[in-house]
Order: structure tokens, then sequence, then C-alpha cells
């Protein structure tokens, strides 16, 4: 997949990236090979959110076009159902592996 030019990424975006990193339960590096960021990047939002200071990023770049936003939009999407089967799919096999559960 090929990633977006340097500072281009909307204010929701980076919201919902680090959201994926500290509620998801995906490593910084998963999440930003699934959203084609570098990994220093994500990891770099991470840590501003977590002084408080993420909204204070990319403040001075032009926003995504909108065909830009659709494609980030549509990858999002698709490593949030990804992260949902995944649960299930762990679920499922943490039930089968419990004594008297067959």
């Amino acid at each position: 997949m090929k990633g977006l030019p340097h500072g281009r990424y909307t204010k929701e975006f980076r919201e919902e990236a680090v959201e994926l990193v500290l509620e998801g339960g995906m490593t910084v590096t998963e999440a930003a090979k699934r959203l084609s960021l570098p990994p220093s990047t994500l990891g770099n939002w991470v840590k501003a959110h977590k002084a408080g200071k993420l909204g204070e990023i990319g403040k001075t770049h032009r926003p995504l076009t909108e065909m830009e936003l659709a494609r980030v939009k549509r990858e999002l999407a698709e490593a949030k159902m990804e992260r949902e089967i995944l649960k299930k799919t762990a679920a499922y096999f943490a039930k089968e592996s419990l004594p008297g559960t067959r």
C-alpha cells in the first residue's frame, strides 16, 4: 500500500489511529502497518496524545483531498473489521480450550 505524503493527516484520522493502539489492543507497529503509516509517526502521535498535545500536531498542513480521505477511511474500516474478527476468533479458541466445553 502506498502511504500518504508527509504531514497530511486529518485530526480525526490521528485520533482514530491512536485509538487503535490505546484501546484496540494493537501495537504501534501493527496499527501503523495497517494504516500505511511510518511506525515512528504513529508513535509520536501516541506520545502527543498522552501529553495532551495531539490536537496541536499538523495545524500548519493542508487537509487530505476527498480521494485521499476516502482511501484512508476505507483502510481504517478494514483494520477495525480485522481487529473485531481477531477478537472473536481469540474468544472462540479460548472457549474451546476450556475443559468441559466441547
